[in-house]
């Protein structure tokens, strides 16, 4: 671990047929401009999608995703290469503790919020003591592992999109068999760009899927009058640079509901699934460099939890590493941390106009319940991922009951109530993971 705080980039002046350019060095300005243009288009279909499933403003979202990066990127010194999107960890508990129906603003965000910063502030002090281990020569990384095991890490991701499953498929069916075929449409051209399309298409299959049905969906509707015509009103009237829509914890209607206990309780389990996030993230980045990022970790952490505090006091979700943007540096074998400063300029850029923020509200219900759909299963699938990647033993009796009670609890949204705090499903599921497997850890194993 290098005694300064900000690495002494390198400019690469020729780069070889496939050579891998490290996070401290960097390219000329206009590639870098471009390829911090990539990560905002990779990072942009999931990152407007989980807030407008939530009810929240995309507008702001896209900005905080920008501001969270830089946050990020100051905590770990520039040295691990990672964008900060919105979390698709938090819409369970959202729709839960808001009772958000599927269209339009969350009336009831200010309950959310809290939850979320709360969240983001028990992230914040893992990291603290993750970073402190690791100061005192210890391995933070170590005692992660061996609380959160791949069966758990596994389980408990794979637990959100089976919750999630009842929201997308009602969102999916609609108000009538247009908006169900609409849907199904929909499922359809996300899974035609990952099937057929080629190279960066078929990486930014969750854009250009929902861009393909927006225009089926407007050539239907709109032309054909079979269904809702999107309306661009608002699109027309809103201003091309100004201010999103900003919402604080304590603020409005709902202020005097915002700070729910059991809001909390649902919502704050979400920290372990961001901690097994960025930890998988970070040995991701650090497997592709050849370089040990271990020693990052707890700044890591530090830098997540921050964003997400900061994203959640002014109306936005909850963040994380994105998966996405580690997909494109796989690809493009590009490293460097600069080109995330100009990532997140670009967001920010963006953040700030309304006429952008317009534009994405006219997506209609039924192609959002469409990418719904496939996202949620995504999820579930990245959990089942996460076992097979890391070789887990389901002929160990443990992994195997662990694995098994923690998918039908959270499948099933058992809850459990503890005077004021209430956890639900993925709640449920996640604590219930992690108890189950310390405590099936020292049982001998059967034979």
């Amino acid at each position: 671990m290098s005694s300064r705080y900000f690495p002494n980039w390198r400019r690469v002046q020729v780069r070889e047929q496939g050579a891998v350019v490290q996070p401290d060095e960097y390219l000329p300005m206009p590639q870098s401009v471009a390829l911090g243009a990539q990560h905002v288009v990779a990072m942009f279909g999931s990152t407007i999608l989980a807030p407008l499933l939530m009810g929240f403003d995309p507008n702001v979202a896209v900005l905080m995703s920008g501001v969270g990066t830089l946050i990020f990127f100051l905590l770990v010194g520039g040295r691990v290469p990672s964008y900060l999107g919105s979390s698709f960890a938090f819409i369970g508990g959202v729709v839960a503790v808001t009772g958000y129906t599927g269209s339009g603003p969350n009336p009831n965000i200010e309950v959310a919020l809290v939850a979320i910063v709360v969240c983001g502030l028990i992230y914040t002090l893992i990291g603290l003591l993750v970073w402190w281990v690791g100061s005192r020569g210890g391995d933070g990384a170590t005692w992660i592992d061996k609380l959160m095991p791949p069966v758990v890490t596994g389980a408990i991701v794979a637990v959100i999109g089976l919750n999630l499953a009842p929201i997308a498929v009602k969102g999916a069916m609609g108000g009538g068999s247009f908006d169900t075929i609409m849907a199904l449409m929909t499922i359809l051209c996300v899974m035609g760009m990952g099937v057929y399309a080629r190279g960066t298409p078929q990486r930014l299959l969750v854009l250009l899927g929902l861009m393909l049905a927006y225009v089926l969906y407007w050539l239907f509707a709109n032309l054909m009058g079979l269904g809702q015509a999107i309306d661009f009103s608002g699109v027309t009237q809103a201003a091309w640079v100004g201010l999103p829509n900003f919402t604080m914890p304590f603020s409005g209607e709902g202020a005097g509901r915002a700070i729910n206990y059991g809001a909390i309780a649902v919502i704050a389990p979400v920290v372990l699934v961001l901690v097994a996030e960025n930890l998988g993230h970070i040995k991701a980045v650090s497997a592709m460099t050849g370089r040990n990022l271990d020693p990052y970790l707890g700044r890591a952490f530090v830098g997540d939890g921050i964003a997400t505090m900061v994203a959640g006091s002014v109306g936005g979700t909850g963040v994380t590493t994105y998966a996405e943007n580690i997909g494109v540096m796989a690809v493009t074998r590009i490293y460097s941390s600069l080109i995330f400063l100009i990532a997140a300029a670009f967001a920010i850029l963006l953040g700030f106009s309304p006429k952008f923020g317009a534009l994405i509200q006219t997506i209609p219900g039924p192609v959002l319940g469409g990418m719904a759909v496939v996202v949620f299963g995504l999820i579930t699938i990245a959990g089942a991922r996460i076992w097979v990647v890391n070789q887990v033993d389901f002929s160990d009796n443990r992994n195997l009951l662990v694995a098994a009670v923690t998918m039908v609890l959270g499948a099933g949204n058992f809850s459990v109530e503890f005077g004021v705090f209430r956890l639900d499903g993925i709640g449920t599921a996640t604590f219930g993971a992690i108890i189950l497997y310390a405590l099936m850890r020292g049982m001998r194993k059967a034979s």
